[in-house]
């Protein structure tokens, strides 16, 4: 499942709502099974130029009885994605051709240090950090960069800045490189 068209979009006011909503059908479909479910990615930032496609983080005590209730996933429209990751579930959710949700599910001890979670917060804080990774989004749409490409294309900054945000949290850099 790859995407053909790589579109950044200028931030939605309604992305918010629209992550609150699909928390609270996951948290529905599947009670108790995540302690934790958060907005991630751009579109969690406010002002942030992002893909249009709504990230959450989900925590969970155990990773196989989530994948075991598989139908209650795919009754919400996600279905499972490998990707090559191997600390988590990624699940993704479509509209016809197109991913509108992506849930990536951890387990919950890797909650706290979580690189995504960490880089969300930063960015939320320093509005010139969050101008720059715009910036260089858009000019990677601008340059026809494949969606297959854009991941990897975005990785120095995103490396810099979360060295930055995880510094101030005392924490030791990782690769922000998942695959």
């Amino acid at each position: 499942m790859s995407e053909t068209h790589l579109e950044v979009a200028d931030y939605d006011p309604a992305w918010p709502a629209l992550a609150a909503a699909a928390i609270r059908e996951l948290h529905g479909a599947l009670p108790g099974a995540f302690p934790e479910i958060e907005h991630i990615g751009s579109t969690a930032v406010p002002g942030l130029a992002a893909k249009p496609v709504i990230d959450l983080m989900a925590a969970a005590d155990d990773l196989a009885a989530v994948a075991a209730r598989a139908d209650a996933l795919a009754d919400l429209g996600y279905r499972r994605h490998a990707n090559g990751m191997t600390d988590r579930l990624l699940y993704v959710r479509l509209a016809g051709r197109r991913r509108t949700h992506i849930l990536h599910v951890v387990a919950a001890e890797s909650w706290p240090t979580r690189n995504q979670r960490i880089l969300r917060d930063h960015l939320r804080r320093h509005p010139r950090d969050a101008a720059r990774y715009a910036e260089l989004k858009r000019a990677l749409v601008a340059a026809g960069t494949t969606p297959g490409d854009y991941a990897r294309a975005k990785t120095a900054l995103i490396q810099e800045l979360t060295d930055r945000a995880r510094a101030r949290l005392g924490l030791p850099s990782v690769p922000v490189w998942e695959k």
